[in-house]
């Protein structure tokens, strides 16, 4: 096919739609350009449920093992089993999965040994180099010894190395519904949590790539309201959604209310630093709350802070041997875990806080979420530099403000702060503003998205 590959291959994985925009012929070719990048003589591949995977999974693997390196295949798996796969094995990874995007879309993340992660500047930039000189040239011809295709089940191992991270002996037992959006929640979950003292109530637990019920994208609130109405009904201690490839998950209260990512980072902050004795890096990216960097310093910790993006955390997290890190998005980084993300076992962090004492979840969150937050908002502009540029003049000057640009341009004060970045994809500005106070919150958000949007 004629591909263009700068619309697929994006800063941190390959994503796009199938058949229009790549197919099992490219798929193949990627494989032989990650095993020649990677330079391995082994790697593991798994994918998720959406129709169009197990066939580019599969290609993937013949192109790699055309390069003569031997490939053990999972098969259905979520994402972070998939790095579980990469960091148990040793070996560079790859999962076929889009995340939450539509079921005409899939993709590849892709990992070194040891689920470090392949983006733009560690590997992505040189494979596809390679994949479009081979559409240009041609592929070239297999090696002498071509590598073997084998296949592996991971996840019991799986399920067994998340709980070893978390101690459940002890806790009461609670009732949780779990949405797994017909996606790969619905494979690890019931595994994960076997043996545990817990009622599980499973929706969408169906394996159905095509999102039958809702996007399987629980950052929207459109698609969390059954969930939400769930939890209650059935008197339940907590939800937890998962999204599509399940490495995220996000988290109801009893009441059927949203509990923030931020206080969730919070929380397992808290116990990560409880586990390590008391010290330990902690990274947020941000425009994650001010709650995070106090509790990680109220719990002997040290906060750090970087640019949005899980790259960034990443390789902070190599950098600082940090034991944890956080994003708003609901992706959650751990130093047991290769330093990957995986929202299975912020969730199991969670079963734990909440089983160890007898609050209800509500009433145990409310200490990691003590300020109004406005959530993202996104402004079309014309000129992202220009806006940026207003901003910046119309707080430059105000006595008790400060300004950095680590990541777009962040305006704070003593009891608020807003960040306005720039996507890298569309012509938006994205803001995001908390404060002490929901009324104070509401003004400093209006009063940016009345210079963002002049």
């Amino acid at each position: 096919m004629a591909a263009d590959l700068s619309q697929i291959v994006k800063a941190y994985d390959v994503r796009g739609v199938v058949p229009d925009q790549w197919d099992e012929t490219l798929a193949g070719l990627f494989g032989a350009a990650f095993a020649e990048v990677t330079g391995a003589a082994a790697i593991v591949v798994g994918h998720d449920m959406r129709p169009s995977s197990p066939g580019l999974s599969r290609a993937f693997a013949r192109g790699a093992a055309e390069r003569g390196v031997d490939v053990t295949e999972i098969g259905l798996c979520s994402t972070d089993q998939l790095y579980y796969a990469s960091g148990a094995l040793n070996l560079p990874g790859a999962m076929f999965t889009a995340s939450h995007n539509p079921a005409q879309y899939n993709g590849i993340k892709m990992c070194r040994a040891g689920a470090a992660p392949v983006g733009q500047d560690t590997g992505l930039a040189e494979i596809r180099e390679l994949v479009e000189r081979r559409l240009a040239e041609g592929a070239p011809e297999p090696a002498a010894a071509t590598g073997t295709l084998t296949t592996r089940d991971t996840l019991e191992d799986y399920a067994a190395h998340l709980r070893s991270l978390v101690d459940l002996t002890s806790i009461r037992p609670l009732k949780v519904v779990v949405d797994a959006g017909n996606g790969m929640g619905g494979h690890t979950v019931p595994t994960v949590f076997a043996g545990l003292p817990l009622t599980l109530v499973p929706m969408y637990f169906e394996l159905d790539g095509t999102f039958p019920n809702h996007e399987a994208n629980p950052l929207d609130p459109a698609n969390i309201v059954d969930l939400q109405k769930r939890v209650p009904a059935e008197g339940a201690d907590l939800g937890i959604a998962f999204d599509g490839d399940a490495d995220r998950c996000f988290v109801v209260d009893e009441n059927g209310d949203p509990v923030s990512p931020s206080a969730i980072t919070a929380l397992v902050a808290a116990r990560e630093l409880a586990r390590n004795g008391g010290e330990g890096t902690v990274i947020h990216n941000l425009i994650t709350s001010r709650t995070v960097p106090e509790v990680v310093r109220e719990n002997g910790g040290t906060p750090v802070r970087t640019r949005v993006g899980h790259s960034f955390i990443k390789a902070e997290m190599a950098r600082s041997g940090a034991i944890f890190g956080g994003e708003h998005s609901a992706h959650y980084y751990f130093k047991d875990f290769w330093n990957a993300d995986t929202g299975m076992l912020a969730a199991l962090h969670v079963l734990a806080a909440l089983g160890g004492q007898d609050a209800p979840l509500s009433s145990l969150v409310a200490q990691y979420d003590r300020y109004a937050g406005s959530g993202e908002i996104n402004s079309t502009v014309a000129d992202q530099a220009a806006r940026l540029a207003a901003v910046r003049a119309a707080y430059e000057d105000r006595p008790g403000v400060t300004l950095d640009e680590l990541d777009g341009l962040t305006v704070a004060a003593a009891d608020w702060w807003f960040n306005v970045r720039p996507s890298n994809t569309e012509p938006l500005l994205r803001l995001n503003a908390e404060a002490r106070d929901a009324a104070t919150m509401a003004e400093i958000r209006d009063a940016a998205l009345a210079i963002i949007r002049a």
